[in-house]
Formats: structure tokens, sequence, C-alpha cells
């Protein structure tokens, strides 16, 4: 098959969850498939020779196609008054339609593959057979946001809540081929047919995520996008209530929060005992340099590439309900979950206490990333799910 792949971001460097599944799902179709890559890029900081460079070996054709600030504030405008989500409008624009246009028919592809409702405007009115990766339920991710916004917040989130909820739905209608990264969030999803939307986990790249020997600096790390909200609040949730009972018990414990573009509220969590890093070369050095991994997160959906990467270089995780239901290790023996502040600090307490359950949750993690996360296997259900598409079609 040709595919033409639209991203609504260049997916290199691979700090940000969606970047890291288009790479790899790229990486993995252009085994026996020619893959035409379109990415929108609204970050002039972006070195795109670096990511044309990291990606020309798995496509034929690669295309960026800018998105200034006032083509994304026309957006917006747009959006608002077409009742159209936000997350739509910052993304289209007219002049970035006519150029996705003109490639498409200029490659002539058997199937265009978007990812992310944020990129269906472009086609989903194309005859073309198409393919979505919803990858998360918006919609739910804004409502959990909303849940928790200020007075002045809360009307907008509700707003944008409303309007993923009728687009997730009605774009579920126009593509051939859905598919999501979990079944929780597959069950949110606001269609009566949402049961054919197929579930393709993340893997984790376990030839480069493997357990290193590196000195201790730290006792425990959380890492990710931090200027992603529900990172942002993550961090706030351990600086001010899970780490103060730690500290407790465990007076030296050291924090490391480690990840691109703190936030200024996660910049503000910085002191004696926790570490903010910024930018890294390499993030391996932050899982490895490290004792216990946690995910507290509260809101957002989909699954944490971030315990992914941490179980596969063999540490003992924690995380919550939340974060836990999409990735399906099971409690108290693969991970540790907790519900609450007063559990997830116990459970960080019992880690660097007690080295053998240590060991054990480290061990058992292992083996279940290594046993049921594998981006090989996952795209392949993807591409037989395009291939009937394209069969169905002729």
């Amino acid at each position: 098959m040709k595919i033409f792949v639209l991203l609504p971001r260049i997916p290199y460097p691979l700090e940000k969850g969606d970047k890291l599944r288009a790479y790899n799902q790229i990486k993995q179709l252009a085994k026996r498939n020619e893959i035409v890559l379109c990415a929108l890029n609204d970050n002039a900081k972006v070195d795109e020779q670096q990511a044309f460079q990291a990606l020309q070996p798995y496509c034929s054709s690669i295309n960026f196609i800018k998105i200034s600030k006032p083509q994304i504030l026309m957006g917006l405008v747009r959006a608002f008054f077409k009742g159209l989500p936000m997350q739509c409008g910052y993304f289209y624009n007219r002049k970035a339609a006519h150029k996705v246009n003109e490639l498409i028919a200029r490659h002539k592809p058997d199937l265009l593959f978007g990812q992310l409702v944020r990129v269906a405007e472009y086609i989903r009115h194309s005859e073309l057979p198409k393919a979505i990766d919803y990858q998360d339920v918006f919609s739910y991710g804004m409502k959990r946001r909303r849940d928790i916004a200020s007075f002045l917040t809360k009307p907008v989130f509700n707003m944008e809540y409303k309007r993923l909820c009728r687009y997730e739905a009605a774009v579920f209608d126009e593509f051939q081929v859905k598919s999501i990264i979990s079944q929780p969030d597959r069950d949110l999803i606001p269609h009566p047919m949402r049961d054919q939307i197929l579930i393709i986990p993340n893997g984790v790249d376990h030839e480069f995520f493997k357990p290193q020997r590196q000195e201790k600096r730290y006792d425990i790390v959380f890492t990710g996008n931090m200027s992603y909200a529900p990172n942002v609040n993550a961090v706030d949730y351990l600086a001010n209530e899970i780490l103060p009972l730690v500290w407790k018990q465990v007076p030296e414990a050291k924090m490391y929060i480690a990840g691109a573009s703190p936030d200024p509220k996660v910049k503000k969590a910085a002191s004696e005992r926790i570490v903010i890093s910024g930018w890294l070369d390499d993030i391996r050095d932050a899982y490895a340099q490290s004792r216990v991994f946690i995910a507290p997160m509260r809101i957002g959906t989909g699954l944490q590439n971030k315990l992914l990467e941490a179980m596969s270089m063999h540490l003992p995780a924690i995380t919550t309900p939340l974060a836990n239901a999409s990735l399906g290790a099971k409690p108290g023996e693969e991970i540790l979950v907790g519900s609450n502040a007063e559990e997830l600090a116990r459970h960080i307490i019992t880690l660097l206490t007690d080295q053998d359950k240590a060991q054990q949750v480290a061990q058992a993690g292992y083996d279940f990333t290594n046993r049921v996360y594998d981006w090989g296997k996952s795209t392949e259900l993807l591409e037989e799910a395009m291939k009937n598409a394209l069969n169905y079609k002729l």
C-alpha cells in the first residue's frame, strides 16, 4: 500500500506521546508499505533538517507544512463560530489544506491515515479509504480538566468538551478504520458503535529502553513533557501532597522531575529535595539514575509511555487507577497502585525501604512490558485493518 500519513506535529524529537506513537507506527508500516508523510509544524524551534534525517529511512516523501501564529489565530476564530473543537481550529487552515490536497493529488495514495481528530478536518471528506487514530479520547480528557478548572476557565473547558464529543462521534462515520490506544479510552468514545474501534496499544523499544547500570542519584523519578497539563498537575500533586508524607518517614528522599519544557508551576516545585531537569538529551539517564518511578496521574487519558519505558528499564513503578486502567498491569505484583496521596506515599516508602519488594515489582513489571507491549505486533493489527478497508473499497 501507499499510505499518506497526516500528522499534527513533526514526529521528532520524541518528547511527546503522539510523536512517539506516530514515529514508531511509521517505522513499522514502512517495512511493507510506501509512506508519504505530511506533518504540520506550529513550532519554529523544531529542527526540520534533523527530523528529516530521522524520518528519511522510512518515508518515500517527507513534507512539513508550517503553521504561523496568525494562521492559528484565524483557525481558532473560524472554529469558534463554526462550532468546531478549538483543537481542530488550532491546526486547520485553508492554506495548509490546499497543500495537503496538492500532495494527495500528486502522490495518489491508496489510503489516508490521520493521527488524532486534530487533523480530521483535512481529510474527512475525501473519497479515498481513510483511517483515523483517535489515540486518546480527547473529549473525556477535556472533561477531567474541566472538573478541576478554576471558576473563570471552567466554561471554556466545558465548551470544548461538548464540541469534542460531537466531533469524535461525527468523524467516526467518515473513516473506514478507527483506532485508539486502549479499551478504557474506546469505551468513552461518544458513539453507539464504538466497539468497532480497533485497540492499537503503544509499544516500547526494549532494545533502547533496557536496564542500565548507573550510579543512583535520585530516589524517585517522574518523566514526561512538563508543559502538558496532566503532567503539570501530577507534579503539583507530588510536591504538595505526596512527597511531604514520604519525607516524614524518609526525610532524605530526593525527587527528580525530568522532561522538556517545564511549566512555571513545575519550576516552582524545585527545591533541595526536588530537582527539575528540563530537556535531557537521553531520557534513559533519568530512569537509570533513579530507584523508583511514579506516575501519579489524576487527569488525562491514554496509555502512559513513561510507565512502559520505566518498567522496561527494570524500575519498580507506582501509578494511579486512572493510568493503570489503560496499562493493564497487575496491581501489587507488576505495579503498585494508589488512589490517594496517602496510598501513593506509602508505596514510595515501601519500595525505598524494602529492597526485596522493590526487586520483585521491578522484575514483574519488566516481564510484563516485554511480554505485552511490542510496536511490531500492535502495528500489524493496524496494517491488517488498512488492507481490509482497501480491499472493501476496491
